[in-house]
């Protein structure tokens, strides 16, 4: 764990930059990303219309709230490329969620918003202690999933050794940690516990890692967690946020020395609270609905992003830009299952894919040894199937979840009548996983 009476943080010079000077700042680049977004998205263009503003409106960051909301909805009617602000040739990457309905949420970025990424990641890393030189164990998931590139970047961007372990295989996860010595890891909390068990399972003291630094992220996680982690560890453990519609991790960071609430880099992403009812804008202080306006990306300007995440915003502590207090629940109905964003309605496409099962079905999550575990009830259709095709089905269920969405689950078929009707909205989840 970092000696936090020699610990000196290393910041840019915008971080410690005035309340007035941020605001500026943020002014100047509200009224690009608005033009920028106006001019050369026509989805964009559209809404402003519709709402009668246009980026002239905008004179002062109040200004904003006249201007309206982008959901993921907006994103999945633009499928696939249809909000990029810059012609295909400038975009050099693209990332995706699953999506809902079959069709992912893409987001993509230019050579400079890649740059812009890989420096605020990079800023979240040196917030959480890291340091040029040092060795990062990067075991999120690498490919469409923002998580792994982006963790990846920013670490290398830093001056860091970036080993690229990816998740699963966690008896090799545990033997990378203690042949190459790394000094940080970036994982899911909840996988970071599932290493810990490995660790006991095979007598290894975790404590007696080269680890001092922890980077958790992409799900909820609770300060009991926390407490857990570093102890087992003898680690310091921070959270990072992010998502990709608004650039993916290191929209905001931890600070190792307050571990007080995530620090949002507020020169590249403006964020409000709102009602999540009303959509009026909340002071600092009150809790509503996360919402997030890109100030720099190229690619894919963002406006008014409604993130579903419920939380408040603080004034700044070790930095000078604003906290949000750590995620407490999502507004919408998204599940969070090892850190993959899953909603209930992906689960039933699949279900209706195949003919022996009806749409009556409940997800039941649960948390077994430290991972969750996702157990999907779901009812044959009436047309009698013996055991062997119950079973059948069932796996061919839960092969085709773990192709598409990438979450393994239990598939129980049961007979038809079993699961509780209800007279009002079904319901389709039960969560059982413990609350701090």
């Amino acid at each position: 764990m970092l000696d936090k009476t020699r610990y000196q943080p290393l910041v840019d010079p915008i971080e410690r930059a005035s309340r007035d000077e941020i605001a500026a700042l943020q002014t100047e680049r509200l009224k690009w990303s608005l033009r920028h977004a106006y001019d050369n998205v026509g989805a964009y263009r559209r809404k402003f219309d519709e709402a009668g503003v246009h980026p002239d409106d905008f004179g002062r960051l109040e200004d904003l709230a006249k201007f309206p909301f982008t959901t993921k909805a907006d994103l999945r009617d633009n499928y696939p490329f249809g909000m990029f602000a810059v012609p295909q040739d400038k975009v050099v990457r693209v990332h995706a969620s699953s999506g809902t309905t079959g069709k992912p949420t893409v987001v993509g970025y230019t050579r400079n918003d890649v740059n812009t990424w890989s420096d605020v990641v990079a800023r979240s890393i040196r917030a959480a202690g890291g340091r040029p030189g040092m060795k990062i164990h990067v075991a999120y998931g690498y490919g469409l999933f923002t998580g792994g590139l982006g963790a990846h970047y920013g670490a290398e961007k830093l001056g860091c050794m970036v080993i690229p372990v990816s998740g699963g295989m966690t008896e090799r996860q545990v033997q990378l940690i203690q042949d190459f010595k790394p000094d940080i890891i970036m994982v899911t909390p909840s996988y970071m516990l599932a290493i810990l068990d490995e660790f006991k399972r095979i007598g290894a003291d975790p404590r007696q890692t080269s680890l001092n630094i922890g980077i958790f992220g992409a799900e909820p996680w609770t300060n009991s967690m926390r407490s857990e982690i570093e102890d087992a560890f003898a680690m310091d453990a921070v959270d990072i946020y992010g998502l990709s519609e608004v650039m993916g991790p290191g929209v905001a960071n931890e600070c190792v020395e307050t571990k007080d609430g995530l620090h949002i880099w507020e020169d590249h992403f403006y964020p409000e609270v709102i009602d999540r009812v009303t959509g009026q804008v909340l002071p600092d202080g009150e809790k509503g609905e996360l919402v997030f306006t890109s100030l720099t990306k190229e690619a894919m300007p963002i406006i008014r992003y409604r993130t579903r995440d419920l939380t408040r915003l603080l004034p700044g502590t070790a930095r000078s830009m604003r906290r949000m207090e750590k995620i407490t629940g999502r507004s919408d109905d998204m599940m969070i299952v090892r850190g993959v964003n899953v909603f209930p309605s992906q689960i039933e496409e699949k279900i209706l894919t195949v003919p022996e099962l009806s749409a009556h079905y409940l997800v039941v999550l649960t948390r077994q040894d430290r991972l969750d575990e996702m157990d999907i009830q779901v009812e044959a259709r009436p047309e009698a199937i013996g055991p062997e095709d119950r079973q059948r089905a069932g796996e061919r269920l839960a092969h085709a979840i773990k192709e598409t969405i990438g979450i393994s689950s239990t598939v129980t078929v049961v007979a038809p009548g079993t699961l509780e009707r209800s007279l009002g909205k079904a319901q389709r989840v039960l969560d059982k996983r413990p609350r701090a």
